[in-house]
């Protein structure tokens, strides 16, 4: 990962955002917030293709032959990105709480949200098994107080790769840890002056692969890199408007 170079572009970009008309970067924030909720739910297997989840989003109109629940995922994520960008136009740094509001307003109608499961879980194909018990208690305790530590430690790209993927794999709820995950991810880069990212559901293969080095063996080099890249074209995109 070359954080240098895309601490230039980071750079340059801010400096020179205003040149791009506003109705521009509207329409480009928009955009985004229906991809990354298209691919985030897709992830997780909804079928929403994205022009289904745009009608559901933009005009409020229900989808023949879905279930209720992918709708209500695809409403709720456009929401819990609305409470991201709240929090972080209040400045507000990712703690317990601000967590535990994301998962309710994800599995709002669905589940109830915003609290840590009591069973264990297993996660399908994965070389490793989520800690249960007290064990996931005390990790998720220590998670909060990590992240402090962390802020000092990492770059802005390393920090938003480790909430993901320490978060991940510590799998604190029933369900929606994935989609939890990848807004705290957003959050990190959002609060540091970073653009969001958007993990393409095509790539999930290399994405769970990048996660699963680092629940297994410690590594969080690879996930730091895919995050970087996913970064570095998103810089590149929104310089190419100036």
């Amino acid at each position: 990962m070359n954080f240098e170079r895309i601490q230039k572009k980071k750079l340059k970009y801010e400096q020179n955002k205003h040149k791009i008309s506003p109705i521009t970067l509207s329409s480009y924030e928009k955009d985004f917030e229906l991809t990354f909720t298209h691919n985030s739910t897709a992830i997780e297997g909804n079928t929403l293709t994205l022009m289904e989840t745009k009608v559901v989003l933009e005009d409020g109109v229900a989808i023949g032959g879905k279930e209720l629940r992918e709708i209500y995922e695809v409403i709720n994520h456009k929401k819990a990105y609305g409470y991201v960008k709240k929090c972080i136009a209040e400045k507000k740094p990712i703690d317990e709480n601000i967590v535990k509001d994301l998962h309710a307003i994800l599995t709002e109608n669905i589940i109830v949200g915003g609290i840590y499961r009591n069973e264990e879980v297993r996660i399908s194909g994965a070389g490793f098994t989520p800690p249960a018990g007290n064990e996931m208690y005390m990790q998720i305790k220590k998670f909060y107080e990590d992240l402090k530590i962390k802020e000092k430690e990492l770059n802005t790209i390393e920090l938003a790769a480790w909430t993901h993927a320490e978060f991940v794999r510590i799998h604190p709820f029933v369900d929606g840890n994935g989609r939890t995950g990848r807004l705290i991810m957003n959050y990190q880069l959002l609060l540091n002056g970073y653009l969001p990212v958007s993990v393409a559901k095509e790539n999930r293969l290399e994405y769970y692969n990048a996660l699963e080095q680092y629940a297994v063996n410690g590594d969080l080099a690879v996930f730091a890199d895919f995050v970087a890249e996913l970064e570095e074209v998103q810089l590149d995109e929104y310089m190419k408007l100036m």
